[in-house]
């Protein structure tokens, strides 16, 4: 597991077409046993221009898993266990915005989180915590995508609010409108609780939102086709695996702990005093809060 201050190792989440990392070497695909489940696949170990990598697919490969059948504890528990000091998630979306057109990336720094079958936190009875989620990513992870993507000629949108919805039914034109009125940029299933559980593990987290679409607002959508989404989405996960290349490098020159606070995020979240904590959450939570719980 890494501490805060020690090399970073670069976790990548990837959504819809995301299923590998170009350029990826001596790589191997690894087991991580978490103690809240089973992940949604194995992971895929490996080092880009010498930096350390590890990659999950979200959905597992083939894509079998549903959004909200996506064990996001698990996934985050055995991405701490590997090593991972920062995460890149890479995923699909609709857009709630005209200027937001398909083939878009939106670097989203907000989230609304409409999901409500999903478990949310690492804590609970027995050990409660806490964590700060005012800002919901990482900026210096933010700026790297933002950069990186400039470099390589993504159109791109820093900033903006991810919608995650429960699905795995897309909206409804009223709830798309909804949204629209609440000023959100996209629509997506997956982002939460990723984000809210990587805060809770100390893992820096950055979303790169990859617009497949207008959602059903647009009074064009009932004419888009399934193969021009497919279309956008093959082009979209080219564009996502080049912008994964890209920015692994840049990442690979901290040396401390995040200047955001994402690896200190537990100094002062957890409300249960120590003679009150169940030993039984304090051994299931030796990966995600063991900097803190020592």
């Amino acid at each position: 597991m890494t501490t805060p201050g020690t090399p970073p190792v670069i976790g990548v989440i990837g959504g819809s077409g995301i299923y590998e990392i170009d350029g990826l070497e001596n790589t191997r695909w690894a087991r991580v046993e978490s103690s809240f489940g089973e992940p949604s696949d194995e992971l895929l170990f490996g080092e880009l221009e010498g930096q350390k990598m590890v990659f999950l697919p979200r959905h597992g490969r083939g894509h079998k898993i549903p959004p909200a059948a996506v064990n996001y504890r698990a996934n985050i528990d055995a991405l701490k266990r590997a090593g991972v000091s920062e995460i890149l998630s890479v995923s699909a979306c609709g857009s709630l915005k005209e200027e937001l057109e398909p083939g878009t990336f939106v670097i989203a720094d907000q989230f609304i989180d409409r999901t409500i079958n999903r478990e949310k936190s690492f804590f609970g009875p027995g050990l409660v915590a806490h964590v700060a989620l005012g800002d919901p990513v990482c900026s210096r992870l933010g700026d790297a995508v933002e950069s990186a993507a400039n470099d390589l000629g993504i159109k791109n949108q820093r900033g903006g609010v991810y919608l995650a919805m429960e699905g795995p039914q897309f909206s409804t034109k009223a709830e798309s409108n909804l949204y629209r009125s609440w000023n959100c940029d996209v629509i997506g299933m997956t982002n939460m609780p990723e984000a809210k559980l990587a805060r809770e593990a100390e893992i820096c987290y950055a979303t790169i939102a990859m617009v497949t679409d207008f959602d059903c607002w647009h009074p064009d959508h009932d004419h888009v086709t399934v193969d021009s989404i497919i279309k956008t989405l093959l082009e979209n996960a080219d564009k996502g695996r080049a912008l994964v290349k890209k920015i692994a490098p840049m990442l690979s020159s901290r040396k401390e702990s995040c200047t955001d606070g994402c690896h200190t995020a537990l100094d002062v979240a957890i409300i249960t005093a120590p003679e009150a904590r169940d030993k039984n959450m304090i051994q299931k939570l030796d990966a995600v809060a063991g900097r803190v719980l020592k």
